[in-house]
């Protein structure tokens, strides 16, 4: 059923029935867009504490969720680092306001990846990647990046839909350059539906709509479209049992292959399961602002991210002035902060969100005159199919083996590919070891790992497309110092096919477990 809200502008679509113009005023314009920056700025506040403490389970009723007057402004200035779903955004907005529409690929990947913030997974992994010479698009590539299918793109891709009123698909054509910087795959694909369900969200204040919609922009033999489709299935069937939806996704879609800290464990920040939960959120959400945050953030895992990008969503239908008071308690006195590692506010971005707007509004067969804006809108299509980890499967996790001088690392395994997790550390930040991975007595690259957390390589070392077989694998430290350490973490062991009968389960569970003892 359609939910409709008093007090503004209906703009209820039908799939059959798309207008070809839309008109808004320049004021409701505005109003959406601060909505949308509002929404996700809040949304990403409310989740912070329980970031990754949810794994596996979802928050029980009887835990309150904390909310209170001055908790933006505190958070802001004292958590800084809870906001990369906010400061990667606004690098990119700012490249944009730098450079125009036509800003350069190199532009916004260079932007990001010399940047002064914290990052993890797919950015940092493709931040690492530009650093050492692997360009955007190869930089989310899964072949070098073992997380890209985390949910990185999907947390940063509201930008894309905020400057792209009622065109999905201009939204796509700017994910499909930006979003492939640090993501591939059903990686990428969620940046590509948050963003396709912001630019509907100008359009349509119908939820059950912009969800549906906006996976039309999805390939359909994606599991990214599956996952959510089986969400909108499960909706229709439980339309009242937000955590029955919630266990079918975990029961059906829950198995991590390939960020290597959710592999065989309970972590998963995958895009699908993530925005499955940014689904669950709105749909059962049903434009109530509180209700939304509230179950989206219950859902667990990324449980900042996704109600950052639920809040931004309905931010955006409802508009500024129409999100609860509640949730804009404190509001007001943190707009003007600028996010950490950057030089830009709510404030500013309200209004260089709409200059970019407008723009491209422009550009794609809108008219602005005067206060009247009218936008040409577009019909969902679907961008490209990607797949990552294709035919790769987890097997196994093993230990790998210092040498008795402290300068190899070694490991053997049987099957198609391996991730050697690990970092380096040490008392000199700008120091940066030197190494060598030999695969089969074959030197196959050498590697630079950083001390530094900033630029720092996810993990040590990886190959998913290694002959089926029997490998050996040595990591070789050219320059051990005094002070600094090379950290082994586990091997994740990977075959083309997954584990199948008893034995096999019996073998890689006892593997497993030497390893976890």
């Amino acid at each position: 059923m359609k939910k409709l809200f008093t007090g503004f502008l209906v703009l209820c679509l039908t799939a059959s029935a798309f207008a070809q113009n839309i008109t808004l005023t320049k004021q409701q314009l505005q109003d959406k867009i601060k909505g949308g920056w509002a929404g996700q700025t809040i949304g990403v506040t409310f989740g912070g504490p329980y970031e990754f403490r949810f794994n596996g389970t979802f928050i029980g009723d009887y835990q309150p969720l904390l909310w209170y007057n001055g908790y933006l402004k505190k958070t802001m200035l004292e958590g800084p680092g809870l906001y990369d779903d906010l400061y990667m955004d606004l690098t990119f907005v700012d490249v944009f306001e730098k450079y125009g529409l036509d800003a350069p690929l190199d532009s916004f990947a260079n932007a990001y990846a010399n940047a002064g913030y914290m990052l993890w997974h797919a950015n940092q992994a493709g931040r690492y990647n530009i650093l050492n010479g692997i360009k955007a698009p190869l930089s989310g590539d899964w072949k070098n990046n073992p997380h890209a299918d985390c949910i990185d793109y999907q947390i940063e891709a509201d930008f894309a839909g905020l400057m792209s009123p009622g065109m999905p698909n201009t939204a796509s054509t700017i994910s499909d350059k930006i979003g492939h910087i640090m993501n591939y795959g059903d990686g990428w694909y969620g940046g590509v539906y948050i963003g396709a369900m912001y630019a509907l969200a100008f359009t349509s204040n119908d939820i059950p709509f912009i969800v549906k919609e906006g996976l039309k922009t999805i390939a359909k033999q994606s599991e990214f479209y599956q996952c959510i489709n089986d969400v909108i299935l499960w909706h229709q069937k439980y339309p009242s049992d937000w955590k029955q939806t919630w266990l079918e996704v975990q029961k059906k879609w829950a198995d991590e292959v390939g960020c290597p800290d959710g592999v065989f464990m309970p972590f998963n920040i995958d895009a699908k399961v993530n925005a499955a939960y940014v689904a669950i959120g709105l749909l059962y959400g049903a434009g109530d602002y509180t209700k939304t945050l509230d179950i989206t953030t219950r859902c667990g895992q990324d449980a900042d991210c996704n109600p950052s990008s639920a809040g931004g969503i309905l931010g955006t239908v409802l508009g500024y002035d129409k999100i609860p008071a509640y949730w804009k308690q404190g509001l007001k006195e943190a707009e003007g902060i600028d996010f950490k590692y950057t030089t830009m506010s709510l404030n500013s971005v309200y209004d260089i969100g709409l200059k970019h707007a407008l723009a491209n509004i422009e550009r794609n067969g809108g008219k602005v005159s005067g206060n009247q804006i009218t936008i040409k809108q577009q019909q969902p299509v679907p961008v490209k199919f990607e797949k990552s980890f294709a035919g790769v499967y987890p097997t196994n996790k093993i230990a790998a083996k210092w040498s008795a001088n402290k300068d190899e690392l070694a490991f053997d395994f049987e099957g198609t590919g391996f991730v050697l997790r690990g970092n380096a550390q040490g008392e000199n930040p700008a120091y940066v070891f030197n190494a060598e991975l030999y695969i089969d007595d074959k030197k196959v690259e050498t590697i630079q790992l950083p001390v530094s957390f900033t630029t720092r390589r996810h993990e040590l070392a990886w190959n998913y497309q290694l002959p089926k077989g029997k490998h050996s694998v040595r990591l070789k430290i050219l320059n051990p110092a005094t002070g600094q350490r090379v950290n082994a973490g586990d091997v994740i062991v990977y075959s083309d096919q997954p584990v199948n009968g008893v034995k096999e389960l019996e073998k890689a569970s006892r593997a497993f477990q030497g390893v976890s003892q």
